[in-house]
């Protein structure tokens, strides 16, 4: 890996360099050998800078590194900085009122008994300024800039003891309960890593567009992966189509990640909004719901060359990419697309990959029907689940890790994801759980039974739909509830990422739900509701 960060916007990977940041700082040796540093903040220019310095620097001792998720809310980010013990708190000026709300209740959960012990439990907040216009918002008496001034240029921080030691620790979504923190160990990042810039066949100096934030799965391990291979980074403050191709013509990028809601974004740019990207195509490589065919069909026209990849928190990002093999190329468009909508093979360096009864943990046939749980194996997989014994031990069987997801392998090896065992929604690339959604809907005084599933979104990739059953009014009638009555009342109860997203919630008044489990009714009303629509 390179001695240097990148440094900036368009500006390559230093090999060499060794400028005075976080590391050196007089304020922080008194948590050196356990500091955790927590940004809160995506993958914004002015951010970029200290977010790759952390990175960098978490390379040595036992600093870790826990991004945030920006569209949490307060009570979700005061929960993972209790739970990580954060020593350091870098906060973009944009979420310091988010912040803010945060370490209030992380004050405030605890008994005044326990003051002094709550007052520990603050970190040290670090603002992140514009350093171009700045703004003077503060949240502590630190500004990055000024604190990096108080550095020692020659500060020589030790290496590593252990390769098995953390380097960084990510929290999965935390839909159906609390958020759980995934550990990174330095060989499983350094292996996914290099699987990825090896498969995705990355060379010399890339331009990499930053269309997938860093605190996923830190930016699916390119934030290591780009500076690497001495690559530049293109960051963007909004993922609009405007800036998107304007960035990628400005700058020639060659590659960038995503979930395939980008791609509708792109799709659906208007004329003076979207530039003709130069030969070669832009690599993309893209996960989250499965894109379906006809989306790659359209966008790779566009300038863009599709990979598909599948991967989740634990598995340290991407863990299966859909290889293209030569002598696919003279298939028909569709039938190629329909080959790159699979999840494809396991990543060069973890161990393996099947699918198995979960009961019997026995492989199901290789015939592109028999269908079982997909499970991973390999050191590139998570350490554990942080403070959390029981779950790391539940989520592991004779060796392998379980997913979660069931799917079926191909008779050429590629695996594809059918259903999801849990109850998640995957809109947009975000975790939206039906339970909750659920739960949102039986606090309308009129629901008497609920259940929500996934409906195939053109734009979202999944959406969520509801179907709910109500109870009769003091006239002895159901009708007087309407769909627009159900949707406005979720938008109003949701919490912010969590909820329905501009036109995400489709809800059906369904009358003969199954007794005992209403979800079991769902998928035929959903089907039924689906047909109407058309």
């Amino acid at each position: 890996m390179p001695t240097g960060p990148p440094l900036s916007t368009r500006a390559p990977a230093s090999h060499g360099a060794k400028p005075t940041t976080v590391a050196g700082v007089s304020p922080l040796p008194s948590v050196h050998s356990t500091l955790l540093r927590t940004p809160l903040y995506r993958y914004w220019p002015r951010t970029f800078r200290q977010h790759t310095r952390c990175i960098s620097r978490c390379r040595w001792r036992v600093r870790c590194l826990n991004t945030i998720n920006t569209r949490l809310d307060s009570k979700t980010i005061a929960t993972i900085l209790r739970h990580s013990e954060a020593k350091v708190f870098f906060v973009d000026y944009q979420f310091v009122p988010l912040a803010r709300e945060a370490l209030k209740l992380l004050m405030e959960d605890s008994p005044e008994s326990c003051l002094v012990a709550a007052e520990s439990l603050i970190p040290l907040v670090i603002v992140i300024d514009d350093i171009d216009s700045p703004t003077g918002v503060r949240l502590g008496e630190l500004e990055y800039e000024q604190m990096v001034q108080m550095g020692n240029p020659r500060f020589e921080p030790g290496e590593i003891e252990d390769e098995w030691d953390p380097i960084a620790l990510n929290y999965t979504s935390g839909t159906t309960s609390e958020p759980k923190g995934v550990v990174y160990s330095h060989r499983g990042a350094y292996l996914s890593t290099l699987s990825l810039i090896l498969g995705w066949e990355m060379g010399t100096e890339p331009v990499y567009l930053w269309s997938l934030p860093m605190f996923h799965c830190n930016g699916w391990t390119f934030t290591w992966g780009t500076a690497a291979r001495g690559g530049t980074n293109v960051c963007l403050r909004h993922t609009t189509a405007y800036d998107m191709y304007r960035n990628i013509c400005l700058h020639k990028v060659t590659h960038m990640c995503c979930a395939p809601i980008i791609f509708n974004i792109l799709l659906e740019a208007k004329p003076h909004e979207r530039q003709q990207i130069p030969f070669p195509p832009v690599q993309i490589l893209t996960g989250g719901a499965p894109p379906p065919a006809t989306l790659l069909e359209e966008i790779e026209p566009l300038g863009f060359r599709v990979t598909h990849a599948y991967g989740l928190t634990e598995a340290t990002g991407p863990a299966l990419v859909c290889e293209w093999q030569s002598k696919w190329n003279d298939l028909p468009r569709h039938d190629q697309s329909k080959l790159k909508s699979r999840q494809g093979v396991t990543i060069l360096t973890l161990a393996d990959v099947d699918v198995k009864d979960s009961d019997t943990m026995v492989s199901v046939p290789r015939d592109g029907k028999s269908i079982g749980e997909i499970v991973l194996r390999g050191s590139s997989l998570m350490k554990g689940y942080f403070k959390d014994e029981n779950a790391t031990a539940k989520a592991f069987k004779d060796g392998w890790f379980q997913t979660g997801d069931v799917g079926v392998i191909h008779p050429d090896g590629y695996l594809e994801i059918k259903d999801r065992s849990k109850d998640v929604i995957i809109s947009g690339g975000e975790n939206i759980s039906s339970v909750e959604v659920e739960n949102i809907l039986y606090k309308h005084p009129r629901v008497l039974e609920a259940a929500v599933v996934a409906m195939p979104n053109a734009r979202w990739g999944e959406s969520p739909c509801a179907f709910v059953s109500v109870k009769k009014n003091m006239n002895g009638k159901t009708d007087d509830i309407k769909e627009a009555d159900i949707i406005a009342f979720c938008r109003e109860k949701s919490i912010p990422f969590h909820g329905s997203k501009e036109g995400g919630v489709l809800a059906g008044v369904a009358q003969d739900f199954h007794r005992k489990n209403p979800k079991v009714s769902a998928p035929g009303h959903r089907e039924k509701l689906r047909v109407e629509r058309k």
